[in-house]
């Protein structure tokens, strides 16, 4: 079965990322240029700007990638699940989701509380300490455990 993001995950994500119409860079750290609902990617440039039907239309385009990857990984048994992975990789990347403790600990069956203490090590950019990525890594945590829903 092909799980897509709930109505919920992408209230969550536009509610995380802020909606941006020209080009930023949301830390110091950051290498790409930013745009829309947090679609960075080597197509975006400084001074760039987009309406908001365009941010949508990235913002599903983006998803649908993570989406992909995320429905690839069998230990995904519920919308909850599914929805923290896939915030999660929206964030982060899916390059770094792919190499992470975090996905090794799904694989191999970790205990939730071991997965939920995983989504909470990534809350730095930069080696700093954020309190938007803590937010969100508490959402993920807690999305992850909702295992009925």
């Amino acid at each position: 079965m092909r799980l897509r993001a709930s109505n919920l995950l992408i209230q969550k994500l536009k509610e995380f990322e802020g909606l941006r119409l020209v080009a930023y860079k949301p830390t110091k750290a950051e290498r790409w240029w930013t745009i829309g609902y947090g679609h960075s990617a080597g197509d975006v440039k400084a001074g760039m700007r987009i309406t908001e039907e365009k941010a949508e239309e990235l913002l599903k385009r983006d998803l649908f990638f993570v989406e992909k990857f995320v429905n690839g990984i069998p230990k995904i048994k519920t919308q909850g699940q599914f929805d923290a992975l896939v915030s999660f990789a929206y964030n982060v990347g899916v390059g770094n989701l792919k190499s992470s403790t975090l996905l090794n600990k799904i694989i191999h069956d970790a205990p939730t509380a071991e997965i939920q203490r995983e989504f909470m090590k990534w809350v730095y950019s930069g080696g700093k300490q954020l309190a938007g990525l803590v937010k969100r890594r508490r959402w993920e945590a807690e999305r992850w455990a909702a295992h009925n829903s």
